[in-house]
């Protein structure tokens, strides 16, 4: 859930970083004697090793270990694998690096020569603004991996150049280096390099034919917080006591109420505070399923600047987000990628304001976050189309069919996520007074469509769709 004692901060991911990283010794494989003055060695490890999983994730080290300076535009590294299927696509993503990811680029080759573990490469190279490595300097860390285009689980136990037991850096042969041409390290496949060149992957994503279409819907017509159809179709509603928000404060399932508006039957998250937190009674509803990661989020959602009653000024957030627990302080499995909106201020700010915020991780106590976030300084009470997007290269969110804000790794997802809608209070110094007063943020609906970017216009139009056929619920998303 989005959790945030204090205003959005920023912070460099090397510090995450720093919590997995490390070096091991091992052997040093000799250099072929062709190569007396250029000299490199590839160090690997992997923060993925399980047999199968969501992605492959090298991670890799180049050292230079000769007497002369090495460009890295001249430089190339082949990491070997056994594709799940003939006719599969894979693609590539840069999670973060030394040399930054701009400056890294990965290609997908096919072995002229097949073998039981290898009948495919991922070739990683560098552009000009790498720059050079001198003799004895390293790349650092180049936190790299690649994924089906199709977004199933992948087997990795049967890769050539998969070392599961590899969790701390080491020298690997299994990966080959080439500088101008000439191989530097490493051994491929069955003994000989392939020559097949590198195809670059496509770049536009897969396409589903319409009616596969792996969708959620729901326009929330349910009686109450205690309908059956509601838990039915796969929702939880929070009660009892926790974060976020003021300590102490009750999350009320009561106050989740499915009025009409409009023609329509709305969701109404309600919060109440006396200025207390035993007065504070917050909100929230959450999927129970835990199965969406890359595709398109989208809600209608109408937030509420003022009380129904009573003094204004409360901090309050009211929300639409996707996120992945955190289990441990600076969880690496952790993400988040919100639209929170405070019409009070709060976190620091005077006046209102919408954050759209996407996270890698965090640490709460000592406070650490690693994230980034977009933010328009106005009011947004009422009415409004919220969407974000999510592919193997970026979080784009948009208001109303502009983009406000759009974040590319680190901060992108590694593990399938929760939809969530929470309405909360930040503190109790906003207004003190202890009469009593409640806010209202709606949702008239909300949509996700799996690995596939959609414009504000298409989910319009296929939001549309469902209620003209009179579609009130739909899941047809896979469980994770």
């Amino acid at each position: 859930m989005s959790v945030r004692p204090h205003r959005t901060t920023r912070i460099g991911l090397a510090a995450a970083c720093a919590l997995v990283a490390g070096t091991a010794a091992a052997g040093l494989l000799a250099a072929p004697a062709s190569a007396a003055a250029d000299s490199l060695s590839v160090q690997y490890r992997t923060s993925a090793p399980g047999a199968t999983a969501d992605q492959v994730e090298p991670w890799l080290k180049v050292t230079n270990t000769g007497s002369t300076t090495v460009p890295l535009s001249q430089v190339k590294l082949r990491y070997y694998f056994k594709a799940d299927g003939p006719a599969l696509d894979y693609r590539f993503a840069c999670s973060w690096a030394v040399k930054g990811c701009a400056h890294i680029t990965g290609t997908f080759g096919t072995l002229a020569q097949p073998t039981a573990t290898a009948d495919r490469y991922l070739e990683i190279g560098f552009t000009s603004g790498a720059g050079s490595l001198a003799p004895g300097q390293s790349t650092g860390d180049m936190q790299l991996r690649f994924h089906r285009a199709d977004w199933q689980t992948l087997t990795q136990s049967d890769d050539y150049s998969f070392g599961p037991a590899r969790s701390t850096y080491g020298d690997w042969d299994r990966i080959t280096l080439r500088s101008a041409g000439t191989l530097l390290w490493g051994t491929a496949p069955a003994g000989s390099e392939p020559t097949t060149p590198p195809t670059t992957p496509p770049t536009t994503p897969p396409t589903t034919p319409p009616g596969d279409a792996k969708v959620l819907f729901d326009d929330f017509s349910y009686t109450s917080h205690a309908d059956p159809a509601l838990s039915g179709n796969g929702w939880t509603v929070k009660s009892g006591q926790g974060g976020p928000g003021v300590p102490g404060a009750t999350w009320s399932p009561q106050d989740v109420t499915f009025p009409s508006s409009g023609g329509n039957t709305v969701m109404n998250l309600r919060l109440t505070t006396d200025g207390t937190a035993a007065g504070t009674k917050e909100t929230e509803l959450q999927t129970t399923a835990r199965k969406f990661k890359n595709g398109t989020y989208a809600a209608r959602v109408r937030f509420d600047d003022t009380p129904t009653g009573g003094p204004d000024g409360d901090h309050v957030v009211q929300t639409f987000f996707a996120f992945t627990p955190l289990n441990a302080p600076m969880d690496p499995d952790y993400s988040e990628q919100d639209f929170e909106y405070l019409p009070n201020g709060g976190w620091g700010e005077p006046s209102n304001i919408m954050y759209e915020t996407t996270w890698e991780t965090y640490n709460p106590d000592p406070w650490n976050a690693v994230n980034t976030h977009g933010e328009q300084r106005s009011s947004h009470d009422g009415w409004h189309d919220l969407q974000f997007t999510i592919d193997g290269t970026s979080v784009t969110y948009s208001v109303d069919g502009q983009v406000v804000a759009t974040h590319g790794e680190p901060y992108l997802p590694e593990t399938p996520q929760f939809i969530d809608f929470n309405h909360w209070l930040i503190d109790l110094v906003g207004q003190t007074s202890n009469i009593p007063r409640s806010y209202d943020q709606q949702v008239d609906w909300v949509y996700f469509v799996k690995d596939q970017v959609k414009t504000p216009a298409q989910v319009a139009s296929e939001v549309a769709a469902l209620r003209a056929a009179g579609t009130r619920f739909k899941d047809t998303v896979p469980g994770s």
